[in-house]
């Protein structure tokens, strides 16, 4: 059996053709799919329609349906928790991925050594803005969050019962899925893909989603900030202490003439710099108890064997 998670927020519109699609993939998968649809609050009709359509459909379905608008992180993974398995695929339901990338998937999971299989985007018909705005995101992204993240970025991933679970185990609010695929490990493999341009209806990712889920990566997932405060507050101090001798010098020389100038640069400078070290200092002891907080293990066993006379038991 073959797990697709489908989370769906303002897609009306792209409905009927998502439907096809999945029976498609159903029909070339000899009908060992089951498909899971997570309506993630959304406010137009997609929960409605899908409630009319699925029994229709001559594929296993089930359809759940969030409170509210929780983000597409949430939403999956509600979906992989109802997933039964053993292969999970994660699908966007604008079909701008294209739905072949969901059947190498399962085969590269089931026919390969392989936990997890990401789509990598080589290219994307989007408009010009759109596209620089998303090469922006995910430049940033790479940089500041998971350097190993594809240069287009990731939406779409598989994997296997062992990841999947790990995936579950993890409570953590405010972070990002994506950013913890990545850092649970186990062996990878990206599939490279063309992104096509949206058919039906209007992308839901604004840019405040795509800030707050990158401040959520960041956040979640990187102590570079603290590190840059602390490395800037480093470098003042000892900026202001040449700062403070060459005032001294100047002052010495005459080349300063208002009283009490000297004595207040120096103490402006080098109490700002040494706040902003000290701000960096306490948020390293924070980072820590923040990471523990978050409950993650502080190793992953991906197998674990025992070996007798009869051979290799799992």
């Amino acid at each position: 059996m073959y797990s697709l998670v489908v989370p769906v927020y303002r897609n009306e519109e792209s409905i009927p053709d998502l439907l096809e699609v999945v029976e498609d993939l159903a029909a070339r998968l000899d009908g060992e799919l089951e498909a899971v649809f997570v309506d993630d609050g959304s406010p137009d009709r997609s929960g409605a329609i899908l409630a009319f359509e699925l029994p229709k459909r001559r594929f296993e379905s089930r359809l759940l349906t969030l409170s509210r608008n929780f983000g597409s992180s949430a939403a999956i993974r509600e979906g992989l928790k109802e997933a039964r398995g053993p292969y999970f695929a994660v699908m966007a339901a604008d079909l701008q991925e294209p739905p072949e990338l969901v059947l190498e998937f399962f085969r590269t999971l089931a026919s390969e050594p392989c936990d997890i299989v990401i789509g990598s985007r080589t290219a994307r018909d989007d408009p010009a803005p759109s596209r620089w705005a998303a090469e922006l995101f995910w430049r940033l992204y790479r940089r500041l969050v998971q350097p190993q993240m594809p240069p287009g970025g990731v939406d779409v991933f598989g994997c296997n019962r062992g990841v999947r679970d790990r995936l579950v185990d993890l409570h953590e609010s405010n972070s990002s899925l994506v950013g913890l695929l990545f850092w649970v490990g186990f062996r990878r493999k990206a599939i490279p893909y063309r992104r096509v341009q949206r058919a039906r209806g209007r992308s839901a990712w604004t840019w405040p989603m795509k800030l707050r889920y990158l401040s959520d990566s960041v956040f979640g997932f990187s102590d570079l900030p603290i590190r840059l405060l602390l490395v800037a507050g480093g470098i003042g101090m000892v900026a202001s202490i040449f700062f403070g001798l060459f005032v001294f010098t100047a002052r010495l020389l005459g080349l300063i003439e208002v009283p009490g100038y000297s004595a207040i640069a120096v103490t402006i400078s080098f109490f700002a710099a040494l706040n902003m070290f000290g701000l960096g200092v306490v948020g390293s002891y924070v980072w820590r108890a923040f990471e523990n907080t978050k409950r993650r293990p502080g190793a992953i066993v991906m197998s674990n064997a025992r070996f007798g006379s009869g051979g290799p038991e799992e």
